[in-house]
């Protein structure tokens, strides 16, 4: 089975330590801007947001 190029790989980084801590993968259609989530830094030990690198 064939891959779908609709999705692509990107990676999340902190924006308070700004190291990219997670890789995801988003629908580049339906998704055109950069996304941002909330989600653990466990070198802040805390939840922050993470916003998509190029």
């Amino acid at each position: 089975m064939a891959k779908n190029e609709k999705r692509v790989k990107i990676t999340l980084a902190c924006d308070m330590c700004k190291r990219r801590n997670y890789i995801t993968t988003k629908n580049k259609q339906n998704d055109r801007e950069r996304i941002e989530m909330k989600k653990y830094c466990r070198w802040d030990h805390q939840h922050t947001v993470h916003k998509e690198t190029r």
